[in-house]
């Protein structure tokens, strides 16, 4: 990674802060197509029963969007006041859906215990990622996989521009304007610029336990879902 990256030190306390508004602030800085990139996970979800972990969970958006599609959920966050509001809206699911204070380079829970893994708009906010990894690779069984969407910088030369634009300009005062706390969403642009991507991505999770992965590109490339397999 990038040595400007920004700090991810006791990020959850930052995304605490902006929890009241973070969901929508999500649908006003994306026009809405956060909830579509969350559903391009279902096309890659196992099939039969199955149980999912879905890190870095916040407000439990990915969980909603899949659950009807698995026997039992849980998503781990360090955030906990984003994790009440995901156990709010995961109510109507009692027991089958659950929410634990976690980190997601230490996962608690036993080896080769789920069957997929899930991670939205979070691995870049983790302070080494090498590790989540290897922690998805020990958490999961043998055979399954782990789902990770994650923006990204567009490659296209006639579209990075506005792109960076913005990044930069526009999504910072958005989510400011919304939240109250414009320095949050200046880290959460930085962090998009300087976090690798695609070939990169993969390579990394390949270095660390998974033995396949793959990249598949939404919105001109702007999001990217890393599948990888155990």
């Amino acid at each position: 990674m990038s040595t400007d990256s920004p700090s991810r030190e006791n990020i959850h306390e930052m995304f605490d802060t902006i929890s009241p508004t973070y969901d929508r602030v999500n649908r006003v800085i994306t026009l809405g197509m956060d909830q579509m990139w969350r559903r391009k996970f279902r096309k890659f979800m196992p099939t039969g029963k199955s149980r999912l972990l879905d890190l870095a969970t916040g407000t439990g958006d990915q969980i909603l969007a899949l659950v009807d599609l698995v026997d039992e959920a849980i998503g781990l966050d360090l955030a906990e006041d984003m994790l009440r509001i995901g156990q709010e809206k995961c109510r109507q699911y009692g027991d089958k859906v659950k929410m634990v204070c976690g980190s997601a380079l230490k996962v608690p829970f036993e080896d080769q215990c789920f069957d997929v893994i899930t991670m939205s708009f979070g691995i870049r906010n983790v302070t080494n990622p090498e590790i989540a990894f290897q922690e998805m690779v020990r958490v999961l069984k043998p055979g399954s996989r782990a789902l990770i969407l994650e923006g990204a910088m567009v490659k296209n030369s006639w579209i990075k521009p506005f792109h960076l634009f913005y990044l930069r300009k526009i999504l910072p005062r958005l989510g400011g304007l919304f939240s109250g706390h414009k320095s949050a969403y200046n880290y959460l642009n930085q962090t998009i610029e300087t976090f690798p991507c695609g070939q990169t991505f993969c390579d990394l999770m390949l270095k660390n336990g998974f033995k396949q992965a793959e990249c598949h590109n939404y919105t001109f490339g702007s999001v990217r879902l890393y599948v990888g397999y155990t």
